[in-house]
């Protein structure tokens, strides 16, 4: 064939100066749909720290924490602590965890667009019964079905969006899945600052309108094209090419449609795609996986999205203030993304990642700082240092933003080849579900143990993953996903690991009993 043998890892010939085409309307049009799937992702991190700090909610569900909450004189850091309370957030995404692995194989067989109607039927399902529940069991299934939906459409919209993409804006594009899901982040806080003033229900609409967004991605999923990358893999090549031609606005895709093609037939070859990334080949790629995700929610950000209404209330502020506060915090994460959209794909991966981790940093030793001198036990910050903690946790929502917040969807996204894409992406958002899980879970009672010090604990994993960045990730920016194999080979690091040679990996591989054809085996 034209494309040459196969690589073990990816195709075997760089040809990406040969790829032609331009971003077309349905390009445009596919992204925004599959994108939508990020504010499902989104509404559920806005909306559970405003709701968790509703009196009709607490009531209902939680007695033991509305009354406490109603003590005068209460310790301003364990006011909410509750594991019960924790496990309502958390619940959602260890669902999430689960159904992200089984999401894996659907993704693979069925096609990026069956996972994301599964994921916005499933959703769909879990906003319906927590808006209806009457008690703790009905609230906890809404969840972990909520979780279903999450785990299905994180896997599968990043992937979605990589593979549509041309790759001079794949960055830029594939940054609609953390544009849609900041927009949902704003959204739930906006919805949360009007309904905690509907009582003793208006917790039931702000769980129940998530029913929206699930709807969109639903209808949207059906409406979408699949992937040229999804067909070819299945065996449909002709209509994977038209596909190709469609969002291209080309009929001149030879070198883009021959990759496909060699991967495909790699991709093929390998029955069991989570035991091939395992091999020593795809080590980068597995590393990245697992730490770009755990990375990005060791950030704490997840800690000040769930909640920013209970953080900033257990501060002292009022509690239309404190969702006030983190309604502004929403609209400042939503608004950053768009500067990630503007610059990823000209200043790189790299260059964004570093800078807003140095910011980041600053900004939590700044907080803990704030808190530790002019904040205690029942104590309420002055305005004027209230006013200066929501500014600087703005300033950090802005850097997570632009640089962590899509950033740690898009990367893991297009490193994998497409043998191990829908395996990689399974790690990547069962990773990203696990650690999100374990800080939902725990924060509260973090909050209550280290006080301040909560933020020099996040700020501390920023440096690390800062450092790690600088050393270990190479720039992917106008990187051809099916060529991403030459990146690796060339970094001072990885190429100690990855071969340079694609036939004599190949026969490395096969002599060890794991080349692609062995696999299976």
């Amino acid at each position: 064939m034209a494309g040459g043998s196969i690589g073990p890892a990816g195709v075997a010939k760089e040809r990406a100066e040969q790829y032609q085409g331009r971003v077309t309307l349905s390009v445009i049009i596919a992204c925004v749909i599959a994108a939508v799937g990020g504010s499902l992702f989104g509404y559920d991190i806005g909306i559970s720290g405003g709701v968790t700090s509703m009196d009709g909610f607490l009531q209902k569900f939680f007695r033991g924490v509305y009354e406490k909450k109603q003590r005068a004189h209460e310790n301003n850091y364990c006011k909410f602590n509750d594991q019960g309370l924790s496990a309502f957030t958390s619940s959602l995404y260890l669902a999430g965890l689960v159904a992200s692995l089984v999401a894996s194989p659907v993704t693979r067989v069925y096609g990026r667009r069956t996972s994301i109607i599964c994921g916005g039927s499933s959703f769909l399902v879990g906003a319906i019964l927590n808006a209806t529940s009457v008690n703790l069991a009905m609230l906890l299934m809404g969840r972990i079905m909520l979780g279903v939906g999450i785990g299905f459409g994180n896997q599968a919209v990043p992937l979605y969006l990589s593979e549509m993409a041309p790759t001079h804006l794949r960055g830029a594009l594939n940054m609609m899945f953390q544009l849609a899901t900041t927009s949902g982040v704003f959204t739930a806080n906006m919805v949360n600052y009007g309904t905690q003033k509907l009582k003793p229900w208006g917790w039931r609409l702000s769980l129940g309108l998530a029913a929206g967004p699930a709807v969109l991605m639903t209808v949207g999923g059906i409406a979408l094209s699949e992937t040229p990358n999804s067909l070819i893999e299945r065996g449909m090549r002709d209509k994977g090419r038209k596909v190709l031609e469609k969002i291209r606005g080309t009929k001149n895709v030879d070198a883009e449609f021959e990759d496909m093609v060699d991967a495909s037939e790699l991709a093929n070859s390998i029955k069991h795609p989570f035991r091939n990334i395992l091999v020593k080949r795809n080590r980068p790629q597995l590393v990245m996986a697992i730490l770009l995700p755990a990375f990005q929610i060791l950030t704490g950000i997840n800690s000040i999205l769930f909640y920013a209404p209970v953080l900033f209330e257990s501060m002292g502020f009022g509690r239309n203030a404190s969702l006030f506060s983190s309604a502004v915090t929403g609209a400042v994460l939503c608004s950053s993304t768009f500067i990630a959209i503007a610059t990823v794909d000209r200043v790189g991966r790299r260059f964004l990642l570093i800078s807003g981790g140095i910011q980041m940093i600053t900004c939590q030793v700044i907080v803990s700082i704030i808190l530790g001198v002019k904040f205690g036990d029942n104590q309420k910050l002055s305005k004027g240092f209230s006013v200066l903690v929501v500014v600087v946790i703005c300033l950090f929502v802005v850097a997570f933003g632009w640089s962590w917040g899509g950033l740690g969807w898009t990367i893991p996204s297009e490193i994998f080849p497409l043998e191990t894409r829908s395996a990689g992406q399974s790690i990547t958002v069962a990773v990203n579900l696990f650690f999100t899980f374990v800080i939902a879970q725990v924060f509260l009672s973090l909050l209550c143990a280290f006080k301040f010090g909560i933020f020099l604990f996040f700020a501390s994993w920023i440096l690390v993953m800062t450092v790690f960045v600088y050393f270990f990730l190479p720039e992917t920016k106008g990187v051809p996903i099916e060529e991403m194999i030459f990146l690796w080979r060339k970094h001072w690091f990885w190429k100690k690991i990855v071969p340079g040679n694609p036939n004599e990996d190949t026969q490395n591989e096969e002599g060890k009993g794991v080349g692609p054809n062995s696999v299976s085996s």
